[in-house]
C-alpha cells in the first residue's frame, strides 16, 4: 500500500487514540468510568449509539451484501423506528430513574437475583460472540492487504483495542465514536462520488443495470419463514430484535444512561429512528455501484487472495477450468450489459432478460470455485466480506483507500470498545460486586472491570478467527445476537407487567432459551429474525402462565 495511505490511516488512529486517553484522565470513580457521570449530551449518544451500528462490521460486511444480494437487506431494519418508539416511552425512562449502572440491575429489584444474573450472564454470551465478529471485520483488511493469517490479522486489531479500551471509560469511547461518524460518513461519500465518476454509464444508467439483476429490489412482501430479508421478517422479527438490542443490551443501555436526562435519552434513541434506515441504504448502496463497476471491469474469480492461492497450489487444473469459464461468462455478461445500457428504455425487456441470465452463470461459476476451495480446506469460503476491501485496494485513489481503510479499523475499535466496556460493566456489577465483593471500593473495583475488559478481549479474539469465514459480517453478527435477544427482551416485558412473580420470570426465560435452541436445533431453516420472536412470546407466555397457576403469596404478618 503507498506509503501516502499509510500517513493518512497512522495519522487518523494516532489522533483518536491520543484524544481517547486524554478523555479518560482523571476517572477515578466507576460512575465516571462506566457512565461519564451521567453527564454527556444527547446529540453526542445518539451518534455514539449509530456508530456502533456503523461499525467495521457494517462498512464490510453490508457493503458486501449489497454486492452480492442488492438492497434488500434494508428490510431488516424496518422495524427500528417502530422499537424506537415504543422504547421512548417503555424501559428507557424505567431504567433511566433506576438510577442503575447496568439493565440487569433493574431485574433484581423487581424479580431477585437469580433472574438478575441469569439474564446478565445470557448478555454477556451474546455480546462476546458479536464482539469477535466486529474485530473479524477489519482482520479481513488486513488479511487481504499483507496476506497475514486471520490470527494474526486479529492480534493486530483485538490487542491494541484491548489496552485502549482498559485504560478508557464510556466517555472515551464516546467521543471517539462521534469521530468516527464523521470519517465513515465520508468515506463512503467519497467512495460513491469516484464510483459514478469511473463507471462507463451515467449514474441512471448505473441503476438501470442494478435493477436489471434484481439489485435494487427492496420490498418483498412474501410471507417466508426461511428468508431472512421480507417486509413482514422486518417488520415483526426485526422489530422484536432491535426492541431488544436498544432496550436491554447492555452495549446500548449504557449509553442511554450516561445522557442528562431521561428527555435527553429519548431524543438519542430518535437520532437512529430517524437516520439509521437511510444510512443502511447509503451502504447498501455503495455495495450495488461495485458490483455494477466489476460488470465492466473483471474481478476475480475468488476475492480471498488466500482462497485463490490453496487452490493453485492444491489442484491448478481445476483452477484454470474454472478461471477460463469465469472471465468467458464474464465477458458475455459484461455484452449484455453494454447491450441494456444501449437499448431505449421500455423496449429492452429481451436485454434485461438476458442480462439476468448471464449474471446468473457468472454467479454459478464463483459458486462452484468457492465450493471448491471449501472441499479442498475443509472450511466455509464465503469471499463475500472480502469484495470491498478488493476494491479500496485496487481501485480507490490514493490516499481515499487510507481514509477508507482508517474508518474501517478506527469504526472496529471504537465499537470493539464500546462492547468491551460493556461486558466489564456487566462483569463487574451483576457478578463480582453483586456475588464476590459487595463490598469492594471505587478502586476495587475500576481494577477488577480493566482485568475483565482483558478477559473479554481475549475471548472476543478468539471468536473473531473463527467468524471471519462464517458468511456475510452483519449476518453473523445479528444471528449471534438473535440466539439471546428475544427471551431477555421476554422478561423485561414480564418486568413492566403486573403480578408476575419472580419465580415464574426466571422460569420463563428458561422456557424461552429452550425454545429458541428448539428451534435452531430442529428447523435450522428458520429465519434467525424469528428467533427473537420466539424467544420473546415464549418467556411472557410461560412467564404469565406460571404466575397465573402459582398460589398466591403469603401476607407478611
Amino acid at each position: 500500500m503507498h506509503w501516502l495511505n499509510w500517513l493518512v490511516v497512522v495519522g487518523y488512529l494516532g489522533y483518536v487514540c491520543i484524544d481517547g486517553l486524554r478523555r479518560a484522565r482523571g476517572t477515578k470513580e466507576i460512575e465516571g468510568y462506566f457512565l461519564a457521570n451521567r453527564a454527556l449530551p444527547w446529540w453526542a449518544v445518539g451518534l455514539t449509539v449509530m456508530a456502533t451500528q456503523l461499525s467495521a462490521v457494517t462498512l464490510i460486511g453490508t457493503t458486501g451484501q449489497g454486492a452480492t444480494d442488492g438492497m434488500r437487506f434494508v428490510q431488516f431494519y424496518f422495524g427500528l423506528p417502530i422499537a424506537m418508539v415504543i422504547l421512548g416511552v417503555t424501559i428507557v425512562p424505567f431504567l433511566y430513574r433506576a438510577k442503575v449502572y447496568t439493565a440487569y440491575e433493574f431485574l433484581e429489584r423487581r424479580f431477585d437475583a437469580k433472574t438478575r444474573s441469569l439474564t446478565s450472564v445470557l448478555f454477556l454470551f451474546s455480546r462476546a460472540l458479536s464482539c469477535g465478529a466486529i474485530i473479524a471485520a477489519p482482520a479481513v483488511v488486513f488479511s487481504t492487504i499483507f496476506g497475514w493469517s486471520m490470527v494474526t490479522s486479529v492480534a493486530c486489531i483485538g490487542l491494541p483495542t484491548v489496552i485502549y479500551t482498559m485504560i478508557g471509560g464510556v466517555q472515551a469511547v464516546t467521543w471517539a465514536d462521534v469521530k468516527q461518524m464523521a470519517v465513515i460518513v465520508t468515506a463512503l461519500v467519497a467512495v460513491v462520488i469516484v464510483l459514478l465518476v469511473r463507471l462507463p454509464v451515467s449514474p441512471d444508467g448505473a441503476l438501470r443495470l442494478a435493477g436489471a439483476t434484481g439489485r435494487l429490489r427492496v420490498f418483498d412482501f412474501s410471507f417466508n419463514l426461511h428468508d431472512t430479508y421480507t417486509f413482514w421478517t422486518g417488520i415483526i422479527g426485526g422489530t422484536f430484535l432491535m426492541l431488544s438490542y436498544f432496550g436491554t443490551d447492555q452495549s446500548q443501555v449504557q449509553r442511554y444512561l450516561s445522557a442528562k436526562s431521561v428527555d435527553e435519552a429519548r431524543s438519542a434513541h430518535l437520532i437512529s429512528a430517524y437516520w439509521k434506515i437511510p444510512l443502511q441504504a447509503l451502504v447498501l448502496l455503495v455495495g450495488v455501484l461495485v458490483f455494477v463497476y466489476y460488470l465492466f471491469l473483471a474481478p476475480p474469480l475468488y476475492f480471498n487472495p488466500a482462497h485463490e492461492r490453496l487452490v493453485r497450489n492444491a489442484d491448478p487444473t481445476a483452477y484454470e477450468l474454472l478461471d477460463s469459464r469465469y472471465h468467458a461468462l464474464f465477458d458475455a455478461r459484461t455484452a449484455a450489459a453494454r447491450d441494456l445500457a444501449a437499448a431505449p428504455r421500455g423496449a429492452d425487456a429481451a436485454e434485461r432478460r438476458t442480462l439476468r441470465e448471464r449474471d446468473v452463470a457468472v454467479t454459478q461459476v464463483h459458486g462452484e470455485a468457492l465450493a471448491l476451495a471449501e472441499k479442498i480446506s475443509g472450511r466455509p469460503s464465503r469471499d463475500v466480506n472480502y469484495i470491498i476491501p478488493h476494491f479500496v485496494l485496487t481501485e480507490l485513489p490514493i490516499g481515499l483507500t487510507g481514509l477508507f481503510i482508517a474508518a474501517v479499523i478506527a469504526a472496529a475499535m471504537s465499537a470493539v470498545a464500546g462492547e468491551l466496556s460493556a461486558l466489564s460493566t456487566a462483569t463487574v456489577i451483576d457478578h463480582y460486586r453483586r456475588w464476590m465483593n459487595p463490598g469492594a471500593d471505587d478502586r476495587r473495583l475500576l481494577a477488577v472491570s480493566r482485568a475483565a475488559t482483558g478477559v473479554w478481549g481475549l475471548i472476543a479474539c478468539g471468536v473473531a478467527v473463527f467468524s471471519a469465514s462464517l458468511g456475510s459480517l452483519i449476518e453473523v453478527v445479528n444471528r449471534y445476537g438473535s440466539i439471546f435477544y428475544g427471551s431477555i427482551l421476554g422478561v423485561f416485558i414480564l418486568a413492566m407487567l403486573p403480578r408476575i412473580r419472580a419465580n415464574a420470570a426466571f422460569l420463563g426465560l428458561i422456557a424461552g432459551m429452550s425454545a429458541v435452541g428448539s428451534v435452531i436445533v430442529f428447523a435450522p431453516q428458520v429465519s434467525f429474525l424469528w428467533h427473537n420472536v420466539v424467544g420473546a412470546v415464549t418467556v411472557v407466555a410461560a412467564g404469565a402462565l406460571i404466575s397465573a397457576l402459582m398460589p398466591p403469596a403469603r401476607a407478611a404478618a
